[in-house]
């Protein structure tokens, strides 16, 4: 994963100067895609067709679906081997990686591996893009890319569905908010350390919240399009239960009206959790939780850059 999670600040390397400005080394702008790996992609599937996604195109040597709303996308990876190891043998989805859009994907993997990230080897087929990756939390990846405008990632690895839209619109103007991140006891100092260094996170203070979640700590990642910056929320187990299974256990959604939203989507078929700690409200709502892990937060969100 990384040695900023063993080790202190005295105990690594020395740093090289950043290749870009000091606010957003990476030149980060926003995710291009979440992956889950599951050994039922037709399950998962139905469900993300439910939250208004479509599969637009297949992976041309692997086990591998694009589904598509707006400018979201979501890659479901059933991969034999992809899909046993990230889910450690269960039947239940993971999310598996997230990709994050950067300036120069070359120079953003060389600047982490400097502070300390562990890289995670890949082996590109022929026709493949070779797209860099580090260890991210639970066995998870975190892939740089940047080619995500004229010319994508997509028109190189994927193939069209034929006769299908490649870019349905939104639902609800649904756009990516955040991901919430499962983390050990007292593992919070070192999580927001290891986003600071590597990607210039900040921190929200704790009476800024969003949506109807709002434990843990709040980290907010800049951005070169000021409207792409998204959210990681860190969340420690409760006092004491002991709980060190670190993973991306959901994708934050966010909305411009969350009510609106809600109902077009339990027009869809989802359904959403009502209960006296968690129910639906102009800040926000949560789906129930399908397929034994897969979980879908709504947040109020303009997408005027926050």
């Amino acid at each position: 994963m990384s040695d900023l999670l063993l080790n202190t600040a005295a105990g690594r390397e020395p740093l090289q100067a950043s290749f870009s400005d000091a606010a957003n080394p990476l030149g980060l702008d926003g995710i291009e895609f979440i992956e889950y790996a599951t050994t039922k992609p037709q399950a998962l599937g139905q469900v993300l067709e439910m939250m208004g996604f479509r599969p637009v195109a297949r992976h041309r040597s692997r086990e591998i679906l694009l589904y598509r709303q707006g400018d979201l996308n979501i890659v479901v990876n059933a991969h034999p081997s992809d899909a046993q190891g990230a889910s450690h043998g269960s039947d239940v989805p993971s999310i598996s990686a997230m990709a994050l859009r950067v300036r120069d994907a070359r120079a953003a993997y060389h600047y982490v591996l400097e502070r300390g990230a562990w890289s995670v080897p890949t082996h590109a087929e022929v026709m493949e893009l070779n797209i860099p990756a580090i260890h991210g939390a639970g066995g998870s990846r975190i892939y740089f890319v940047d080619r995500y405008k004229e010319f994508s990632i997509y028109d190189v690895d994927f193939v069209p569905i034929p006769t299908v839209d490649q870019k349905p619109p939104a639902t609800a103007g649904i756009h990516f908010f955040g991901i919430v991140q499962y983390i050990g006891p007292e593992r919070s100092n070192d999580w927001i350390a290891f986003y600071d260094e590597l990607f210039g996170t900040e921190v929200i203070p704790d009476d800024q919240r969003f949506g109807i979640m709002p434990k843990g700590t709040l980290l907010r990642t800049p951005a070169l399009d000021p409207s792409q910056r998204f959210m990681l929320q860190l969340v420690e187990p409760p006092v004491n239960v002991y709980d060190a299974d670190e993973k991306l256990q959901r994708i934050g959604l966010g909305v411009p009206d969350v009510l609106a939203a809600v109902k077009a989507l339990r027009a869809l078929g989802v359904e959403f959790v009502e209960t006296e700690a968690a129910h639906t409200e102009q800040r926000g709502a949560i789906t129930k939780t399908y397929l034994g892990s897969v979980v879908f937060e709504l947040v109020h969100s303009e997408r005027a850059g926050g």
